[in-house]
């Protein structure tokens, strides 16, 4: 059996392709080997002696399972977790999303005229200081406070 290395070469230039990609019909050798210019090449690829293979792809089929897994829930033990807990969710993301939940409460209620300006300031600055973590306990003190009106 010839070799078709040049031949191979040729047609991976060709066709703008590695030689990994280049298949040749086996049942062809002969025909290929007379092949010495690139116009015989060309001609090869024409009748479809010479193709292109298309190329491999890393399949995403098992990254997908395991995802659509994780998005219940599952896998996220502690076996499975690199870094700490304020790597995975850092502080001032839990922080930002706190305060914003906060805030945004705090504006429904001076819109729709359950507290006063006054009160809606006073709260807003004690949820900047950090006095109340949550939503919870923001709704909680304006109740203890009695500052809720119509309610």
């Amino acid at each position: 059996m010839p070799t078709l290395a040049p031949q191979k070469r040729m047609a991976s230039s060709i066709m703008k392709v590695g030689k990994s990609r280049v298949w040749m019909d086996t049942k062809s050798v002969d025909e290929i080997a007379e092949a010495v210019t690139r116009e015989d090449i060309r001609k090869l690829i024409k009748k479809n002696v010479i193709q292109k293979r298309n190329p491999k792809g890393n399949s995403r089929g098992r990254f997908k399972a395991a995802k659509a897994q994780r998005d219940k829930g599952r896998r996220k033990g502690p076996g499975s977790r690199k870094g700490t807990k304020n790597a995975r969710e850092p502080r001032k993301r839990k922080w930002v999303s706190s305060i914003r939940s906060m805030r945004n409460t705090l504006k429904e209620m001076r819109e729709s005229g359950k507290i006063s300006r006054s009160d809606y300031r006073n709260f807003y600055k004690k949820i900047k200081g950090g006095a109340l973590r949550s939503r919870s306990a923001l709704l909680l003190h304006m109740k203890e406070e009695g500052v809720l009106k119509g309610e």
